[in-house]
């Protein structure tokens, strides 16, 4: 009866490097494979695990000095069984019975943490906060400062934020010895993952302090001064470091950030840093042109409205706008003129209407938008 010969792939095909690799160039090769091909990233795919266990073979020799020497020479027949004349006659002894956790440890990192018996830090950072603070429209517009009040999680001063009772320590998780990890066996590598009993710390709170009931932390009120600068907005953010929560074991505090909420103007509206408003002024103020007086966030300004002025034009009070955050000079205040056509008339008010209208002839045809504007002649 006949026996099929397989051939196997040649290591450095397989890989996808030449013969002449250094090892850092076999190194990234198979790193990249066996991210692609590894059984984690591929379930029931028979073939993908099977290209990961070849990649793996192939890197486990060619990563050896003495292996990669003997495979150049020899080829596969250095691994294989008695009578192959190969120098590993016996049957393959390459990386499968080596230490793969150290390959995988330094080629992976933590993706697989397969590195070695590395403990979980108990070092935890504080959680950050966040404080809604509403601010009057002139508040964010000129800057104040208002005081509140948070409440937040503080080390506990009893246990000085171990969570064991005073004169007491924290003693070794009897799950994880202390490591903080638990390995288990999947296949022909190790994985090791997060201590459940201990949650990766190592350790194990068992006579708790009763100020904070084992938690390293109790909740307090803490005042704080907010200072908020001129020239803010809505949604403006202001980080105060480390004026969150406390961290646990030893940890930095998370963050505060205050978020503003201004409230809207009666008549101004803003864009940036320019104020925006709209003034509305009678037909004969606009025909024979009018002095306004504005009220604006510093007082008031004198606004000179010439005569034959048409709806919508705007007039820009430099100056007189927001303050730029942090830096120099303020925005503008822009004035809309808008002629405010009267919905009631008086008796007297309607023929001195119609004596005008008669003395004031328009063409009543359409325009362009651009030759509108022209209409301003006809009055002159």
């Amino acid at each position: 009866m006949a026996t099929a010969n397989v051939t196997k792939t040649d290591y450095y095909e397989l890989l996808g490097v030449a013969k002449t690799a250094s090892d850092q160039e076999l190194k990234t090769a198979y790193r990249k494979l066996a991210m692609q091909h590894h059984p984690d990233r591929n379930p029931n795919n028979p073939e993908a695990e099977a290209k990961f266990k070849e990649c793996s073979e192939a890197y486990s020799v060619l990563s050896d000095a003495e292996k990669r020497a003997a495979y150049d020479r020899y080829g596969h027949a250095a691994f294989q069984g008695a009578g192959g004349g190969g120098p590993f006659q016996g049957g393959f002894q390459g990386g499968f019975q080596g230490d793969m956790g150290d390959i995988f440890g330094d080629i992976f990192g933590e993706m697989f943490n397969m590195g070695g018996q590395r403990k979980a830090s108990r070092v935890q950072r504080g959680r950050d906060l966040r404080y809604d603070l509403s601010l009057e429209f002139e508040q964010a517009v000129f800057g104040t400062e208002k005081e509140i009040t948070i409440r937040r999680a503080e080390v506990c001063e009893d246990c000085r934020g171990s969570g064991a009772a005073r004169g007491k320590q924290p003693a070794a998780c009897p799950q994880c010895k202390g490591s903080g990890q638990m390995r288990f066996q999947q296949g022909f590598f190790s994985v090791a993952r997060t201590c459940p009993q201990c949650n990766g710390t190592g350790t194990l709170v068992t006579d708790p302090c009763k100020t904070c009931s084992g938690q390293t932390t109790v909740e307090r009120e803490h005042k704080l001064l907010v200072k908020v600068p001129a020239g803010v907005e809505q949604d403006t953010r202001i980080r105060y470091s480390g004026e969150g929560e406390a961290g646990r074991f030893g940890g930095p505090s998370g963050d505060l950030y205050v978020v503003l909420s201004v409230k809207k103007h009666k008549f101004f509206e803003r864009d940036g840093d320019d104020l925006h408003c709209v003034m509305p002024i009678s037909f004969p103020q606009a025909a024979l042109g009018t002095e306004l007086m504005i009220e604006t966030l510093e007082g008031p300004e004198t606004i000179r409205v010439p005569e034959g002025v048409q709806s919508g034009r705007e007039f820009r009070l430099r100056g007189k706008g927001v303050p730029h955050l942090n830096e120099r000079g303020k925005g503008d205040l822009v004035v809309e003129i808008r002629v405010a056509t009267p919905t009631k008339l008086t008796r007297q008010q309607r023929e001195l209407m119609k004596q005008l209208s008669e003395t004031m002839v328009i063409d009543n045809e359409p325009h362009s938008r651009g030759l509108f504007g022209k209409m301003k002649d006809m009055f002159s």
